[in-house]
Order: C-alpha cells, then sequence, then structure tokens
C-alpha cells in the first residue's frame, strides 16, 4: 500500500513512501531547477558539428561550480561524468567522451545540480547543424508528449493519467515509448517514490497529491521500443538503431495543477525548433 509523508519528516533515503513538500521546499526546488534550466540554455549556443560532448561536459561542471552548485551524476554510482549526452539513436546515459558531434546529429544533454541540497533534475534534445526532417519531427513529438504528460499532471488524478496522455500522443504519431526507464520522485533525493511510467492507463498508479515533486522524461523512439544496455553498464541505446529523443521537466503538484520548475528562462525549452505552439 502506498503511503504519503510530510518530506520535512522524513528520513533521507528512499523508503518507498511518497514525500509531500511545503512551500520552503518548492522555492529550494526553484532555485535549484532554474540554474539546470540556465545551463542548458547556454548550451544552445555551444551545441555545433567539432565540438565533443566531452567539451558541453566541461562546461557544466564550470557552470556548476561558480553558481555553488555540485553535478549530481558525478561519482554517482561509479558514473564519473558531470552530464548525460545521448546521441542519435543513444536512449539515456549516454557518457561523454571525446568524439566530436557531427552535423545532422541529435543530442539529449541531461543535467542535475544539487544546489543547497535540491536537486535540478532537466533534459533537452539540441539538433548538431541542420538536421533532417525526421529527426525535427521526433523531437517535436518527443516534447508534445512530455508537455501533454505534464498537463495531465492534477491533484486528484492517478499518476497514470500521465503515462496515457504520452503514450496516446507517441503512439497516434507512429512513435514509439521506452518502457525500460520511467521518471521519478526528486526533491532532497535525486531518485526517490513514486516512478512516473511514460505510458499505460490513467487509472493506474499512485494518486497525486499537492507537495509531490518529480520528474516527466519520456524516450520516445522512430522504431520499436526496445532498448538495450551497452557493456560500460550505461549507455542504453535502441535494439534497431532508430533515432530515440527524450526531453525532461521537474514539476511539483499544486491545489490546482502543476508548477514546471525546469522552465528555460531564455524561452529555449525546445532549442532548434520553432517556438511551440
Amino acid at each position: 500500500m502506498v503511503t504519503y509523508q510530510d518530506a520535512a519528516l522524513a528520513p533521507l533515503k528512499n523508503t518507498g513512501q511518497i514525500r509531500l513538500y511545503d512551500e520552503a521546499a518548492f522555492e529550494g526546488m526553484r532555485k535549484a531547477c532554474q540554474l539546470t534550466a540556465r545551463a542548458l540554455d547556454e548550451l544552445a549556443s555551444r551545441v555545433a558539428p567539432g565540438v565533443t560532448t566531452e567539451e558541453i561536459d566541461r562546461f557544466v561542471f564550470e557552470f556548476g561550480m561558480d553558481h555553488g552548485a555540485l553535478p549530481a551524476t558525478l561519482n554517482y554510482r561509479g558514473y564519473t561524468k558531470s552530464s548525460c549526452t545521448s546521441i542519435n539513436h543513444v536512449v539515456c546515459h549516454g557518457i561523454p567522451d571525446a568524439k566530436p558531434l557531427r552535423e545532422g546529429d541529435i543530442v539529449n544533454i541531461d543535467v542535475t545540480y544539487i544546489l543547497d541540497g535540491w536537486h535540478g533534475d532537466s533534459s533537452r534534445m539540441y539538433p548538431v547543424g541542420r538536421i533532417k526532417r525526421a529527426a525535427e519531427r521526433l523531437l517535436e513529438v518527443t516534447h508534445d508528449s512530455m508537455m501533454r504528460g505534464i498537463a495531465a499532471v492534477v491533484p486528484g488524478a492517478r499518476t497514470g493519467a500521465i503515462g496515457a496522455a504520452i503514450q496516446s500522443f507517441a503512439e497516434a504519431e507512429r512513435c514509439s515509448v521506452v518502457r525500460d526507464f520511467c521518471g521519478h520522485g526528486v526533491g532532497r533525493l535525486f531518485h526517490d517514490a513514486p516512478n512516473i511510467l511514460h505510458y499505460g492507463s490513467r487509472n493506474e498508479g499512485v494518486e497525486m497529491r499537492p507537495g509531490m515533486i518529480f520528474t516527466i522524461e519520456p524516450m520516445i523512439n522512430l522504431g520499436r521500443p526496445h532498448v538495450k544496455v551497452l557493456s560500460d553498464g550505461w549507455t542504453a541505446v535502441t535494439r534497431d538503431r532508430s533515432l530515440s529523443a527524450q526531453y525532461e521537466h521537474t514539476v511539483g503538484v499544486t491545489a490546482t495543477g502543476c508548477e514546471i520548475f525546469t522552465l528555460s528562462p531564455g524561452g529555449l525549452d525546445r532549442p532548434g525548433l520553432p517556438e511551440a505552439a
């Protein structure tokens, strides 16, 4: 049975209980998430053919250090980088390296900063130079899928409504939803309850209540949904080598809906694409 707990009284570990945060906690999350959003904004002008993901990762580390924040992925369960950079058919958890980006690539950059103990978690897709229309369409569908999932966040509804909104839209656009990874609770902990599935039925999952904070981060493929993890233990790729895309926001449930903590201050939530309607 799912239980809820006042986050201020909860131990600093994942107990399976769902934390309900107060306004002071929401303010802490706003600051951490906006720092992450600012870093992702800065990357919009830095992603280009010839740039390496290692250079991108170095920027993420230095930007965090300059603003008193620590990248949450650095040394997390043995991971040695400050960000994840997932290119083309890499679904998630791509490891930055010295290989340069090429014209026509698409890359997801996933950043989480810890600021004053709060985790700001977000990711965006970036086109590298001019990309093919199929890739551009995948980015559009993926971002729209995430936003439809966010629109389903209302107190009293179940988390399954998020997945149902994402799945119904993505599959209607002849894309598929990755099942192997999901969104998660976040706040004082990097990964917490509940899990947020990006597929399923609106009557499934736990009841959303004001004070909950979690990520919505669908991974959408042009081909089949199946993935495999490479021998490095991190990098997940599509089994059919089809393109994959992901966007991620951190949201907090309010009395009337939700607040998106990681919105771009520069209007760059979809860098390289036209502004959403």
